[in-house]
């Protein structure tokens, strides 16, 4: 799967968000969905003013697209990053270590805005961020990580 990207639930709302920028710039490449991300899609729907119409939305989203779901090998990068993290006291939000566990895992770069991801070693980023913010709002881009932004 190398050279192919992982969307982080940040990046698939922007695309069903119909945000052009980002959907121009991952055109022709090859993406996979945490089945996390489709969990946090869910939660959304559910918590929204539109459950019907959401819960619709997530799941012609997960039908279109090439989800990676988690295994034993998964749990062991999971405990990996876990503890490397509670080593650095650089806690992140739980579903976003497995977010970060499953990249790892399969050797894919992650597309999110959310700096944090920084903190993982050897996780590949590539950070976007919408264009009438401005660079000023860019994610902090971190240490021991390939870090490109769009």
């Amino acid at each position: 799967m190398n050279g192919s990207l992982l969307l982080d639930t940040n990046a698939v709302i922007a695309l069903l968000s119909a945000n052009a920028t980002l959907a121009s710039t991952l055109a022709g490449t090859d993406l996979f969905v945490p089945i996390i991300v489709i969990g946090e899609l869910y939660y959304g729907a559910y918590k929204s003013t539109r459950v019907s119409e959401n819960l619709t939305r997530v799941k012609e989203f997960a039908k279109a697209n090439a989800l990676l779901g988690c295994d034993e090998a998964t749990a062991d990068y999971y405990g990996q990053v876990q503890n490397t993290l509670r080593a650095k006291g650089r806690p992140i939000p739980q579903n976003d270590v497995w977010i970060a566990a499953i990249a790892l895992q399969h050797g894919l770069a992650l597309v999110t805005r959310d700096a944090h991801f920084g903190a993982v070693d050897g996780l590949a980023l590539q950070t976007w961020y919408l264009p009438s913010a401005g660079p000023d709002h860019q994610p902090a881009k971190a240490r021991r990580c390939k870090v490109l932004t769009f």
